[in-house]
């Protein structure tokens, strides 16, 4: 019989975990509850919501209601947001994730002096993304939002220099990206750097990878919008080439397996964002196409 295990480490981070039990627990009260943006990127942890009473929402529809509730995800907010809900009566239940709100603070920090002692800050990130644009939101729009060498001309060589990272940003991208910025800079311009990145998603690396060497195969399972999960993903990959990102177990094939599976092992692993009943429900989709297989 195949072998099929759900890596332990898999699952919600506290972030996303405490975002979804404020949710419930106001929708438990109340019966439903508007929520700015995806809770989590995740479309079927989402839908599960929706038909419990979350009500998606996103940033145009704030000017058209009035006197009601709002949770902000754990991706956190730009202060515009705040302003916005203030201006109509809107009570925010705030699930900002405590290290975003953290790096928030700090990008605010590093804003909040003197125009003329003020350094470019740059952000290590992906442009749009929910955390980034909170981030950004901390300058008044000013912050530098880089995604890889391509974007490192948007820098001035001849001013100082801040670099923070979008939290689920891998190390080592990271550690390139200021490589870069310290060679660009003209010699004698301060250049600091601070690793931001949330060792909840960056532990997983190598733990990730000692799980996916352990098996045959491994299903990968993450939500179409979750970057996260295509790090994470690709992570798993460097190690095992038999790893399949998958989104819902429907999407799992056949073909994936040797015709003789019975000795094969499976690992089934997930973001940070993919709830532990999806991978449940892979793992009972594999455990009936295998089992099938083999008594055929």
């Amino acid at each position: 019989m195949a072998t099929i295990e759900i890596d332990p480490g898999s699952g919600f981070c506290f972030g996303v975990t405490t975002a979804i039990h404020k949710a419930e627990e106001e929708i438990d009260r109340a019966g439903s509850l508007y929520c700015l943006g995806d809770i989590v990127h995740n479309s079927d942890e989402v839908g599960r919501l929706e038909r419990k009473g979350l009500k998606i929402i996103d940033h145009k529809d704030i000017d058209s209601l009035h006197d009601v509730k709002i949770l902000l995800r754990a991706h956190g907010e730009p202060p515009s947001t705040y302003r916005a809900a203030k201006a109509n009566n809107i009570e925010i239940i705030d699930a900002t994730c405590p290290v975003v709100l953290r790096l928030q603070q700090r990008i605010k920090a590093s804003y909040d002096v003197a125009p003329q002692e003020r350094p470019q800050i740059v952000i290590y990130g992906k442009n749009g993304h929910a955390e980034v644009n909170g981030l950004v939101g901390q300058t008044n729009g000013e912050a530098i939002v880089v995604e890889g060498p391509e974007d490192l001309g948007k820098i001035n060589p001849d001013r100082p220099v801040v670099l923070y990272s979008q939290t689920t940003k891998s190390i080592a991208g990271f550690r390139e990206i200021a490589r870069m910025i310290r060679h660009l800079l003209s010699p004698d311009v301060r250049f600091e750097s601070f690793d931001t990145i949330c060792r909840r998603v960056s532990n997983r690396v190598d733990q990730l990878q000692v799980f996916a060497r352990a098996h045959d195969v491994i299903v990968f399972v993450a939500g179409e919008k979750s970057s996260n999960g295509k790090v994470l993903y690709g992570n798993c990959l460097e190690v095992n080439s038999n790893t399949h990102l998958i989104s819902n177990p429907a999407q799992i094939r056949r073909e994936w397996f040797p015709a003789a599976s019975e000795d094969v092992s499976v690992g089934i692993c997930g973001a940070t964002s993919t709830p532990l009943w999806l991978m449940e429900e892979a793992r009972q989709y594999l455990e009936k196409m295998l089992n099938a297989a083999e008594s055929c």
